[in-house]
């Protein structure tokens, strides 16, 4: 069987990679970005090499966005085995700043709320076929354990995000092979993360797609960097 990827945030970056390597692996990979122009230029980039891909608008803070997205999947018939919640920013200002309210609004509306409602519309059918894997991509500044040392509303709404990944974890774990982990993939050379991160976007997608394709016997509920388990 020829399983499905969903990937947000998929146009550029780690999600890019992810797309890369979830379609050399042999799945079929549905690249979506809130740009979805971006995201057609993106996955044509890919080459045949890369696999099946298809490209489609996503804007995850999007309510009606996310269920035009699972309509227009259902409609063809694909349903969603792998879902990576890629799709974030990375705020900097300081909680008693000016706007600082906004700001973790935003932070909040994409880097939770996002995955919320992807996880809503798709996690469900993967209830029901008795198969999926979801993948949170998190961060280390989102870890109790590691001091949430990162920006205050990137590492709050990433802790945020990881209690998301216990809650769904616990929800679905009467399922017969339904998988949800996080994941932090390091300080990644992206127009995110800036040129001198010592983390390339590929080595990045590698730690990811391990978790998106998990055997039966893999974990859930856990959090990793590579292949090592972090604390929440």
């Amino acid at each position: 069987m020829i399983r499905t990827a969903l990937v947000t945030g998929g146009n550029r970056g780690i999600g890019l990679e992810v797309c890369r390597l979830l379609a050399r692996r042999g799945l079929h990979v549905v690249l979506a970005s809130r740009d979805g122009a971006a995201g057609e230029v993106a996955a044509a980039g890919l080459g045949a090499a890369a696999g099946v891909v298809r490209a489609e608008a996503l804007d995850v803070v999007s309510d009606a966005s996310v269920e035009a997205l699972a309509k227009r999947l259902r409609a063809d018939r694909i349903r969603v085995d792998v879902l990576v919640n890629n799709a974030g920013i990375y705020p900097s200002a300081a909680l008693l700043e000016p706007g600082g309210d906004e700001v973790l609004r935003e932070a909040l509306e994409v880097n939770l709320l996002g995955a919320v409602r992807t996880c809503r519309a798709f996690v469900p059918p993967m209830v029901r076929a008795g198969y999926g894997r979801v993948v949170n991509v998190s961060s280390g500044y989102g870890s109790f354990g590691e001091g949430l040392e990162g920006p205050a509303s990137y590492s709050i709404s990433k802790a945020a995000l990881n209690a998301l990944t216990v809650k769904l974890a616990q929800e679905v774990a009467g399922a017969p092979d339904v998988k949800v982990n996080a994941v932090c993939p390091g300080w990644v050379r992206t127009r995110m993360g800036g040129r001198g991160a010592p983390v390339s976007p590929e080595e990045a997608a590698e730690s990811i797609v391990r978790l998106a394709t998990l055997p039966a016997d893999g974990p859930s509920g856990h959090f990793f960097r590579r292949e090592h388990e972090i604390p929440w």
